[in-house]
């Protein structure tokens, strides 16, 4: 039986801490993450003398979804806080206009799938390469932007060489298509050594061109590979098209988690919802003994997804034909899609796919 917390007990800042508590087990209909990770709850008021007042946003379609998660809330809050007054609000946005997730959708794009990373060297761009392959060999219609302004990597990946994106007027533009992807980064617009020197406002006019002045037809994802860390193109994203969801990244150690813990609060915090975690370069076969070693720690991905209460999408392990495939142009997923890392990158599109699309019916 739950627990009952008496108005002696608890503070304004317990209260609140409390209830958000409570709120994390109440799953979003379609998702495998709850109502507070996928930034549903936006605010929780709460005074011991007057009770809690929470209030969900939705910028969804349907209105009984809402209603049934509301439901939900209240009474496990009913339950489980003894308080006079417990009241679950709904604000309705609208799904055009947005507000804070910059809540538009993309000319022909369905789904909008972020892959991000607290810190550079955890394998980002090749998971973003790879998943937006394989979401391709399911049979979707996939674009891939570069928004790593800094670092493009994903020219090299698909081995795009000279292939510049061809004009479509008015400052439009065609992506380059690569292994069933429609692809733009700066690097297609740049000599391969050339260095990027912008500051930040660049930076964030270059994420939003591609956005919005790139001719992506008709696509089912656009997989958006974002640059380390939590900046300028990071909020750009947010601010400037409805995000569907993302993908955080991490490989096992400590260091690395730091970072991915900050990267996933703060898409958080501009109300992405988080699919869950990929922990990359999760442990090393070795190709003579077959004996496994996780070089680069155990458990870490797991850990960060347990305490977050995302789910833990795919451990990845590291294998140089990984490396080798980015290195020659043809993602690992085009070249070998029976190696064991082509294998999970298909369930991990699998997985992604599952997601978004639930949510979307439940939206």
């Amino acid at each position: 039986m739950a627990e009952i917390i008496t108005l002696m007990q608890l503070s304004s800042e317990n209260v609140a801490a409390k209830a958000e508590d409570i709120l994390r087990r109440v799953l979003y209909p379609g998702y495998n993450s709850d109502i507070v990770s996928l930034g549903v709850v936006e605010e929780i008021k709460a005074a011991p003398e007057e009770g809690v007042v929470v209030t969900l946003r939705h910028a969804g379609l349907r209105e009984d979804t809402i209603q049934e998660v509301a439901r939900q809330a209240r009474q496990l809050l009913v339950t489980e806080l003894e308080l006079p007054k417990v009241e679950v609000m709904v604000r309705r946005l609208d799904p055009e206009l947005g507000e804070r997730t910059g809540r538009v959708a993309l000319d022909g794009v369905r789904y909008v799938v972020a892959v991000a990373s607290g810190k550079g060297g955890v394998g980002k761009s090749t998971v973003a390469a790879n998943l937006a392959v394989a979401l391709s060999h399911l049979g979707y219609r996939v674009g891939l932007l570069d928004a790593d302004i800094y670092g493009p990597s994903i020219p090299m990946m698909f081995g795009t060489g000279s292939a510049r994106p061809q004009s479509a007027g008015e400052q439009r533009f065609h992506p380059v298509e690569r292994h069933g992807v429609a692809l733009i980064s700066i690097g297609m617009f740049l000599t391969s050594r050339a260095p990027v020197i912008w500051r930040g406002p660049m930076v964030m006019s270059a994420v939003q061109q591609f956005l919005k002045e790139t001719v992506w037809g008709s696509r089912d994802f656009l997989v958006v590979d974002l640059p380390p860390g939590t900046g300028d193109a990071q909020l750009t994203l947010a601010q400037q098209v409805c995000l569907d969801g993302a993908v955080i990244v991490t490989t096992p150690q400590d260091v690395a988690l730091l970072d991915a813990h900050r990267a996933l609060r703060m898409l958080r915090q501009v109300h992405c919802p988080l699919l869950g975690i990929v922990e990359n370069m999760s442990y090393f076969v070795c190709p003579d003994c077959g004996e496994m070693d996780e070089v680069f720690g155990h458990g870490g991905g797991e850990r960060l997804a347990r305490n977050e209460n995302l789910k833990l999408l795919s451990r990845l392990p590291l294998y140089g034909e990984v490396r080798e495939a980015g290195d020659r142009g043809v993602p690992l997923v085009s070249a070998q899609p029976e190696h064991p890392v082509s294998r999970a990158f298909a369930e991990l599109a699998r997985e992604v796919a599952a997601q978004v699309e639930g949510q979307s019916r439940y939206s």
